[in-house]
């Protein structure tokens, strides 16, 4: 079955840099377009970056500029590099399989002084 594990998150200062990971098993990764997705509470989730299997980008207008997503095939992992974090980043963090019902169990990034 498909499981996707996230890791990196935590607790930094404003202005501060995180990177997220997700390792992905049970797919042939390459094939597939990836995301991450982000849940602070009381919003609905939304989709922060996007990256395909042919390494097309997309983000949410608030990250551009700050965040940058990537992938090594090879690890099968994608990652989100988080940079000038600010506290309305705040959130629970989620890998996404797109086009499938495929989700990471999150991981919490606090963004506070």
């Amino acid at each position: 079955q498909v499981q996707l594990v996230e890791s990196g998150g935590g607790l930094v200062q404003p202005g501060g840099s995180l990177r997220l990971s997700c390792a992905a098993s049970g797919l042939l990764f390459r094939d597939y377009h990836m995301g991450w997705y982000r849940q602070a509470p009381g919003d609905r989730r939304v989709v922060v970056a996007t990256i395909t299997s042919e390494y097309n980008l997309r983000y949410l207008d608030a990250v551009k500029g700050r965040f940058t997503i990537s992938r090594d095939n090879a690890k099968n992992t994608t990652y989100l590099q988080m940079n000038s974090l600010k506290p309305e980043d705040t959130a629970v963090y989620y890998c996404h399989v797109e086009n499938h019902d495929y989700w990471g169990q999150g991981i919490q990034v606090t963004v506070s002084s």
